[in-house]
C-alpha cells in the first residue's frame, strides 16, 4: 500500500526545474515570483523571470496546475538543474506532499557508489548531494497523530546549498560545478579541506589543494611569498556600498577580462568630415520609403561597415585556439553595444549583411527597444561577429573598445559635433566625429585594419560610396 500511495503522490505532485536558457549556462538568480502558493497556473504562463550571466528571461511552467511551494525566494541564485516550484496537477484530492526523487549518482561515482534511494516524503535537497538519510515517513493524513517534532527537525537542510546540512553521509559537499573542476584536475574531493558555509568544498578550495607546495629553497634565497588569503566579507556602511557581482556583469568582467589577455588588441583612429553623412540623415527621415523606421547617424555608419567588410571579408573572422585556425565567416551578425539597467549587452543583428537600409533600420530600432526593456534573449546575443560601440551618444570624443570574444574587430564611434574645418581649401564649420577600430592582431594585420577603417570614413565622408561600393 505504502508504494500506491507514493506512485499516486508523486503523479500527483510535478517539478519544475531550472532550465539552461542559455548557451552552457550553469545558474540563474531569480529576480521576481509572479505567483504565490495556492495560485492556479496553466501551461505556458511564466511564472517568475531569472536573470543569467548574459539577459534576464521569464520561464513559463510547463503543465496546469496549483503552485504548491516556491523553493527559492526572490534574489536567490539557483543552479541550472534545481528544482524552483512545486505544482499539485490534481488539486482538491487528499492531503499529501510531493515526494521528492532521488539525487543523481555525480558523474564520477561508480554504479556501485550510487547514493542510497531517498526516504519517502517531502526533504529538501542540497543539490548535488542527495536527500539525507532520516528516518522520517511521510506525512499523516488528516485526522491521524503528527510525527514528533523534533524527528523532522532532524532532517532540515538548507535548500541553497549554502547553509548547515545534517548529512548522514561522510561524502564531501561540493555542487556539481566543483566537483566537475575536482576531476578535470585529478583532485579527490575527500582530500580537501572545505572553506565554505556548512562545510560546502568551494572552487578555491579545490585549486588550492590542485596547487603544487613550493619547492625547498636554499637558506640565502628569498622566502616564497605568502598565498593571498581572502578578505572577510565587509558590510556595506554609511561611507560606501557593496553590490554583488553577478548576472549580467560578472559575465562583462569574465569576459573582457579574458579578451584583453587573450587577443593582442591594436587601435587605430581616424577623424573624418561627415558633414554628408548628416544631410543625407535628414534627407531619410523625410522619404516615404523610410516611413515608420528610426533613422540616424548610426544607421549610415552600421551600413558603412558592412559595405567595408564586404570589400575586406578578412576582418570577419574568429581565432580558434584549439584547432590553431582562422575561421572566416561568410555572414556579419553585427552586434551593437546597448547600455542598460543591468550593464552593457552586445545583442547582434542576424545576417545583416542581406539587409536592405530599411531592413537594416527596423531591425536596429527594434534591437535597442529591446534591449531598454530588458528583454534582449540570449540567443540575440550570441554569434556575433563584428560590433559598433556608439559612445558618442555620451558626448565622448572616441575611446579605445575592447574586443567581445570571438569577435576580431569592434568599431567605436564618437560623438559628432560642428568643427572647423579645411573644406575646398577654405576653413569652414563642419560635422565631424572620429572613429576607432580595434582588431585582433592574431588574424587582422596593420594594413587590413587601416583598409576598413579608412573604408568606413570614406562612406562617411562621401555617403555615394554606399551606392558605388556595395
Amino acid at each position: 500500500m505504502t508504494t500506491m500511495t507514493d506512485t499516486s503522490n508523486a503523479a500527483r505532485f510535478r517539478e519544475f526545474k531550472m532550465p539552461d536558457v542559455g548557451e552552457g549556462l550553469t545558474e540563474a538568480e531569480i529576480l521576481k515570483w509572479f505567483v504565490q502558493p495556492g495560485d492556479t497556473v496553466t501551461d505556458g504562463q511564466v511564472v517568475c523571470e531569472v536573470e543569467t550571466a548574459k539577459a534576464a528571461v521569464e520561464l513559463p511552467i510547463p503543465f496546469d496546475g496549483v503552485v504548491h511551494e516556491l523553493r527559492f525566494p526572490e534574489g536567490t541564485t539557483v543552479d541550472v538543474g534545481q528544482v524552483i516550484i512545486a505544482v499539485d496537477v490534481a488539486p482538491g484530492s487528499d492531503d499529501a506532499v510531493p515526494a521528492q526523487p532521488a539525487a543523481e549518482p555525480a558523474p564520477a561515482v561508480a554504479a556501485a557508489e550510487a547514493e542510497p534511494e531517498a526516504p519517502k516524503g517531502r526533504q529538501p535537497v542540497l543539490v548535488g548531494y542527495g536527500v539525507a538519510e532520516s528516518s522520517t515517513k511521510r506525512r499523516a493524513r488528516k485526522g491521524t497523530e503528527a510525527a514528533p517534532a523534533a524527528a523532522s527537525a532532524a532532517i532540515q537542510v538548507e535548500m541553497n546549498g549554502h547553509g548547515p546540512a545534517a548529512v548522514a553521509e561522510s561524502r564531501p559537499l561540493a555542487k556539481p560545478p566543483v566537483r566537475k573542476l575536482a576531476k578535470d584536475l585529478g583532485i579527490d574531493l575527500a582530500t580537501v579541506t572545505p572553506t565554505g558555509d556548512g562545510g560546502v568544498i568551494t572552487r578555491e578550495d579545490v585549486h588550492a589543494a590542485a596547487t603544487p607546495a613550493p619547492a625547498p629553497v636554499q637558506a640565502e634565497a628569498p622566502a616564497p611569498a605568502a598565498a593571498p588569503v581572502a578578505a572577510a566579507p565587509v558590510a556595506s556602511g554609511a561611507r560606501e556600498t557593496r553590490i554583488p557581482v553577478k548576472g549580467v556583469r560578472k559575465a562583462i568582467a569574465q569576459a573582457m577580462v579574458g579578451s584583453a589577455f587573450t587577443a593582442p588588441h591594436v587601435t587605430e583612429f581616424v577623424t573624418v568630415d561627415v558633414t554628408r553623412t548628416m544631410k543625407l540623415v535628414a534627407e531619410l527621415k523625410e522619404d516615404k520609403d523610410m516611413a515608420g523606421v528610426r533613422v540616424n547617424p548610426l544607421l549610415i555608419i552600421a551600413k558603412a561597415l558592412l559595405v567595408a567588410i564586404k570589400r575586406n571579408p578578412e576582418v570577419n573572422a574568429a581565432w580558434d585556439e584549439a584547432n590553431q585556425e582562422i575561421v572566416q565567416k561568410h555572414y556579419v551578425n553585427l552586434g551593437i553595444a546597448a547600455a542598460t539597467p543591468r550593464g552593457l549587452i552586445v545583442p547582434n543583428i542576424k545576417d545583416a549583411q542581406d539587409q536592405t537600409l530599411p531592413q537594416l533600420a527596423a531591425s536596429l530600432g527594434e534591437l535597442v527597444s529591446t534591449a531598454r526593456e530588458g528583454k534582449t534573449s540570449p540567443a540575440a546575443m550570441a554569434g556575433g561577429t563584428v560590433t559598433i560601440t556608439n559612445v558618442g551618444v555620451f558626448g565622448v570624443d572616441t575611446g579605445t573598445p575592447i574586443l567581445n570574444p570571438g569577435e576580431s574587430a569592434i568599431l567605436a564611434v564618437g560623438a559628432i559635433k560642428l568643427q572647423p574645418w579645411v573644406h575646398k581649401g577654405k576653413v569652414k564649420p563642419r560635422q565631424v566625429t572620429t572613429l576607432a577600430l580595434s582588431f585582433d592582431h592574431r588574424l587582422v594585420d596593420g594594413e587590413l585594419g587601416s583598409k576598413v577603417l579608412a573604408d568606413v570614413a570614406a562612406i562617411l565622408e562621401q555617403p555615394k560610396r554606399l551606392i558605388t561600393w556595395a
